[in-house]
C-alpha cells in the first residue's frame, strides 16, 4: 500500500534556501573505512557534498543518494554515482537486498511521516554488519525544555523546532528507532566536537544528563548479522 505524505510538508521542505542542502558531513566520512570498493546509500543527500567527499577520499566506489529537492539533486548528479529524486515514503526503491556497505542519514528522519517504516525498509538494502550513521535534532535539549517550562512551543525556520519537522527524538527514542529496525547502536554523541561547556557538564554529572546539553544527536550503528 502506498504511504501518503501531505503535499504541504513537501512544499515547505522544498522552499528551504539552497544552502540548506550543501554542507558535507566530514565527521561521518571520517568514520567510513578505507574501502575503495564499497557501496554507500545516503537518504537526503542534498547537493551531494558528503558523497563527493567520500568518493574523493576513496571510501567507496559507488555512492547513491536519495533526495526530495530537485534543485539539490541536480547538483548531486554531478558528483554522485546515482541520484534518485522523490519522497522516499512514496516510492519503491530499485535496490536489491544487501546491496550497501553503509547508510548515511543526516538531519532527515525528523522530516518523515513514518521514519520507523522507512528505516526498516532501508535496512533490507544493507549488508550484514553495514555501518549506519545518522543525526537528528534533540528535543530534550535544555533550551527546548526551558521554553516548555515557560509554556512555549514555537516553530521556526531552522533548528530543533523547524516547522518542517514531523517527528522529534530524544537520544533514547532515537536509539529505539534503530534497534526496532534490526540495527545495533554502538554509540551516540553530539554533532561536531564537544564544547568545553559540554565536557565540563558531563564531568560534573557523570554523563547521566548529557542529553540536556546535546543540541543534535549523532548516532553510530551497524546492521546486525
Amino acid at each position: 500500500m502506498e504511504r501518503i505524505v501531505p503535499d504541504s510538508f513537501d512544499r515547505q521542505y522544498l522552499e528551504k534556501p539552497p544552502e540548506y542542502f550543501g554542507a558535507a558531513r566530514a565527521d561521518f566520512v571520517a568514520r567510513l573505512p578505507g574501502n575503495a570498493e564499497a557501496s554507500i546509500l545516503e537518504l537526503g543527500c542534498g547537493a551531494g557534498a558528503t558523497g563527493a567527499l567520500a568518493i574523493g577520499e576513496r571510501k567507496c566506489a559507488r555512492y547513491v543518494g536519495i533526495e526530495l529537492d530537485e534543485r539539490a539533486a541536480a547538483l548531486a548528479r554531478g558528483c554522485l554515482s546515482e541520484v534518485i529524486v522523490g519522497n522516499v515514503e512514496r516510492m519503491k526503491l530499485p535496490f536489491a537486498e544487501q546491496s550497501f556497505d553503509a547508510l548515511i542519514m543526516s538531519e532527515v528522519l525528523e522530516h518523515l511521516l513514518d521514519p520507523w517504516v522507512t528505516l526498516r525498509e532501508l535496512a533490507t538494502f544493507l549488508k550484514p554488519g553495514a555501518l549506519v550513521m545518522a543525526s537528528v535534532p534533540n528535543i530534550s535539549h535544555h533550551g527546548v525544555i526551558g521554553e516548555l517550562l515557560k509554556g512555549n512551543f514555537e516553530l521556526a525556520d531552522f533548528g530543533v523546532m523547524d516547522r518542517t519537522h514531523l517527528r522529534w527524538f530524544t537520544p533514547r527514542s532515537f536509539r529505539q528507532l534503530f534497534e526496532q529496525a534490526g540495527i545495533h547502536v554502538d554509540e551516540w554523541g553530539p554533532v561536531g566536537a564537544p564544547s568545553r561547556k559540554y565536557r565540563l557538564f558531563n564531568a560534573l554529572t557523570g554523563g547521566r544528563l548529557r542529553h540536556l546539553v546535546t543540541r543534535q544527536i549523532s548516532l553510530y550503528a551497524h546492521k546486525e548479522s
